[in-house]
């Protein structure tokens, strides 16, 4: 498929209604949606993803903090993209929020991607592949050196999905590889049809194991480039130590240079920031906007929000700061996340 060559209208969803409850007490404050990787929401991230595959009419399901996430982005004006908000007052799980966003999605096939992932992918490519194959449902899928940390799914030889979580296993074909769902899919509109209006109901728990069933066509395409699921602190900071050193291709991410500070990359620092002389900034760090680092202080392998201060001769490591949290003076913090109480 060629750059130019999608329907104008091809639509795409965000699932971005979860309470993010792997990583509080971070989450406690902020929807995870918003979360800074490389100081842009994950939510950004996601609509880049999107929009370079020439998709600009975007639903998002909020549900937890919403006012927020719909405060932040507005109708994506400033993205060059047109948002519709899908605002569950209860919240419907994947399918169910997929249904109610259906005004926003219906008249052919779409996109839908979680919010928490960051991944270098095509989707044109993906969407090439869902149209060559006939297929009613395309999971973009992974393998994963630890398979036994995911629900399998296994596809054939010719990427038909022949198994998947919840879905009896009769006549499986002799070869076939097991994979992991990465939270991205290519859905025809039909798929509205099996989900039940206004109840909590999953895709992977009551929909899609029901099609393989049916055995309809549905395919698996084989992503093998970067991708990771944010979801976790561990996870999280992953993503910027990977993203530091150019494993994942993010856009607009810029980093100030301060004079005469001790940065031992690779680093990425924010604006405004005030670095002493003497401080250590780095390796994999990222600073927020108008962080200060005072003398004798270390951080490395860790990651700070905006206004984040660390105190004269202290020490972090492996660690999330949220916005303004105070780091005092000769404190050392090692593997936490750590943000103000409200």
């Amino acid at each position: 498929m060629a750059p130019n060559d999608h329907p104008s209208n091809l639509k795409a969803m965000i699932l971005a209604a979860g309470f993010g409850s792997r990583l509080r007490p971070l989450s406690l404050h902020l929807p995870k949606p918003l979360f800074p990787v490389m100081n842009r929401p994950l939510l950004a991230h996601s609509i880049d993803i999107l929009k370079s595959a020439g998709i600009v009419d975007i639903a998002i399901n909020v549900h937890y903090q919403p006012e927020k996430i719909m405060q932040a982005f507005g109708q994506g004006e400033k993205l060059g993209v047109r948002l519709n908000y899908s605002v569950e007052e209860k919240i419907l799980g994947t399918a169910g929020g997929i249904k109610a966003a259906q005004q926003y999605l219906d008249g052919g096939p779409f996109v839908v991607i979680n919010s928490d992932i960051l991944v270098n992918i095509d989707l044109r490519k993906v969407l090439q592949f869902h149209k060559d194959k006939g297929s009613c449902l395309t999971l973009v899928v992974r393998q994963d050196s630890s398979p036994g940390s995911y629900d399998p799914i296994e596809i054939d030889e010719d990427g038909r999905v022949v198994h998947f979580i919840g879905a009896s296993s009769m006549n499986l074909p002799d070869n076939t590889s097991r994979v992991m769902f990465t939270g991205i899919q290519i859905m025809e509109p039909e798929i509205f049809d099996r989900i039940p209006v206004g109840q909590f109901c999953g895709t992977a728990q009551d929909v899609f194991p029901q099609m393989i069933e049916e055995g309809l066509p549905v395919y698996g395409y084989l992503h093998q480039d970067y991708w990771i699921d944010t979801g976790v602190p561990g996870t999280y900071r992953q993503a910027h130590a990977d993203a530091l050193d150019g494993k994942v291709r993010l856009q607009h991410a810029s980093s100030q240079d301060p004079e005469g500070s001790l940065i031992v990359p690779p680093v990425m620092i924010g604006k405004n920031c005030r670095i002493a002389e003497n401080a250590q900034v780095g390796p994999y760090a990222v600073l927020g906007d108008e962080c200060s680092v005072r003398q004798g202080a270390v951080i490395e392998h860790s990651v700070c929000w905006n206004r984040v201060t660390l105190g004269i001769d202290s020490t972090v490591q492996r660690s999330i700061l949220g916005k303004g949290v105070v780091i005092d003076k000769q404190q050392q913090v090692e593997g936490q996340s750590l943000v103000i109480p409200k």
